[in-house]
């Protein structure tokens, strides 16, 4: 998009497809430029663009890219950029199809953290809550100081209390496959994105959105809508750093008896006597321990 707000189709010039890549043309990364980049372009005569630089960004939001045949040299996990420049992380999830899911809701706010946007919680279809399921959850959260708003995109539930903080950000909707995440945009914007059926059979959303756009809401509003994931897991990020991404964890880190401490088995770990007296929640402390598992597994440190 041209700052006057006209749509050009531009491509990459060839120093940067050369910049980012490995020797036997294999990739560290998948994306150069991304949607939320500020970048120059020249025009060309037949009214497309090319990209002749990409300017610095103050922030940008990626998880580890599925396994790719090819994709590096020993067959090591991609980090794969999904916006830049964002000011709101909004992670969208359901009461149900599909079925609530704390421990993805855990990792996206991992990533958001370790990328120092501002974090929101949107529990979709509420309507769906017969016996008010997420009230606990939507406490849990807010006492950790996250917005948390509970909503139905097709009646518009609680849709009009998440705009003022939307106005004159760039804001990223992120969440699993119909969660909703087009339907709630439609609602807050009057858009007429597509918007998919759940599997009856799976229970899981189907893609809807095949990839991210930015959409200018004006009033120096943007919204990025993703396409759904199925699975998210944080790039970058080492074992002995997780827990400064767990916000509850961080009154306790200096009273570990290690500096190094994964709050996993070590003795002395104040982490650890924390959950166990109860001053941290276990569910959160298991989300912890499963992203633990995984957080170096097939990383690039270069």
């Amino acid at each position: 998009m041209h700052d006057d707000g006209q749509v050009i189709r531009c491509n990459l010039r060839g120093k940067f497809k050369k910049h980012f890549g490995l020797k036997k043309d294999k990739l560290y990364a998948l994306d150069v430029a991304i949607v939320g980049d500020f970048v120059d372009i020249n025009m060309n005569e037949d009214g497309t663009g090319t990209i002749t630089g990409i300017d610095e960004r103050k922030n940008y939001l990626s998880r580890k890219a599925p396994k790719i045949k090819g994709a590096s040299y020993r067959g090591e996990r991609l980090e794969q950029v999904v916006a830049a420049n964002v000011d709101n992380l909004l992670v969208i999830t359901s009461v149900d199809y599909p079925q609530f899911n704390n421990r993805v809701i855990d990792r996206i706010i991992v990533a958001g953290e370790s990328s120092h946007i501002n974090t929101i919680i949107v529990i979709n279809k509420i309507d769906l809550d017969k016996e008010d399921f997420i009230q606990p959850w939507k406490e849990l959260y807010e006492s950790l100081g996250y917005n948390v708003f509970l909503t139905c995109a097709k009646t518009g539930k609680g849709v009009d209390e998440i705009k003022s903080i939307l106005d004159g950000k760039v804001n990223l909707f992120w969440g699993q496959s119909g969660v909703g995440k087009s339907s709630l945009l439609n609602s807050l914007f009057g858009l007429d994105l597509s918007t998919g059926e759940i599997s009856t059979f799976s229970n899981k959303g189907t893609h809807t959105t095949v990839t991210s756009r930015m959409i200018d809401m004006g009033g120096n509003t943007f919204v990025i809508d993703t396409p759904g994931i199925r699975e998210i897991e944080p790039y970058g990020i080492k074992k002995e750093d997780l827990g400064h991404y767990f916000v509850e964890f961080a009154g306790y880190l200096e009273d570990c008896k290690f500096n190094t401490c994964t709050h996993h088995h070590e003795p002395g770990c104040a982490v650890i006597k924390a959950v166990e007296i109860g001053d941290i929640s276990s569910e959160r402390y298991e989300s912890y321990l499963k992203l633990l598992e995984t957080i170096e597994e097939d990383m690039i440190f270069q």
